[in-house]
């Protein structure tokens, strides 16, 4: 595997991109629940609690592998 100049694996480095977009985008939710809640759509809000608790679900298994990826000698000397 490339570790290229980030001293990451390709694999490593894209979990850890969906990991932080997951994490990130959770955050922005944060806001829309509250706009959704402040208009009365209840329905809307929910929605977005739904895509927020999903996408945090998508960070912890992204941080499962990166755990498992970092005892691991393919995953390049910064995860190691």
């Amino acid at each position: 595997m490339a570790t290229g100049e980030t001293g990451f694996d390709d694999v490593t480095y894209d979990l850890i991109s969906v990991q932080y977009h997951a994490l990130k985008a959770g955050h922005d939710y944060g806001q829309y629940v509250r706009d959704a809640d402040n208009a009365g759509r209840q329905d809307i809000a929910d929605f977005f609690r739904q895509v927020m608790e999903q996408d945090s679900a998508r960070a912890q298994q992204c941080h499962e592998f990166i755990k498992e990826l970092s005892g691991s000698s393919s995953s390049g000397p910064a995860v190691s």
